[in-house]
């Protein structure tokens, strides 16, 4: 954050929204960059940009807070298929058509493939498509008891992740 390094306490990132257009995803900085170019390098779990309150942040995915911001726009739903940064979208989509199909859904944060243990750097990808099966298994078996379970996951695995780093 800012008095442990320099740089704002916010930074937007790009992610696709609705219909695969560009929205501003608002975030805590828990890093000492705020990366949102063509490349953007995920944290790994020893990553030494990561600052020590952006450690806890992380860890009890309160750096994902101001994307209450976003729901309150509409560019984002509390809950839904999670959104990538749009570089991570890029590198995969050439590989992974169903990639692609999520982001015609509003996204959201939380979402199912986060409590359900697809969490944490996307190394390859057999990872990402690990998530977009989960994103898309949401999609299909959508109802309000389903947001209300991940919900209620995201409050436990709040103190009990050991994937978010």
């Amino acid at each position: 954050m800012k008095f442990t390094s320099p740089g704002p306490a916010l930074f937007t990132q790009r992610r696709y929204g609705l219909d695969g257009r560009e929205i501003g995803v608002y975030k805590f900085r828990s890093m000492t960059v705020t990366e949102d170019g063509a490349q953007v390098t995920q944290a790994s779990r020893s990553d030494s940009r990561i600052t020590p309150v952006g450690r806890v942040l992380r860890r009890l995915s309160l750096d994902e807070l101001p994307q209450l911001f976003n729901v309150l726009q509409g560019s984002m739903s509390l809950v839904g298929p999670r959104p990538h940064a749009v570089a991570h979208n890029e590198l995969y989509a050439s590989s992974s058509r169903a990639t692609c199909s999520v982001t015609r859904f509003c996204p959201g944060s939380p979402a199912w493939p986060q409590v359900s243990g697809c969490r944490g750097e996307t190394a390859n990808l057999e990872d990402m498509e690990a998530r977009v099966r989960f994103d898309l298994d949401y999609l299909r078996h959508w109802t309000p008891m389903l947001d209300f379970k991940i919900l209620l996951l995201t409050a436990i695995k709040m103190f009990r992740d050991e994937q978010a780093y």
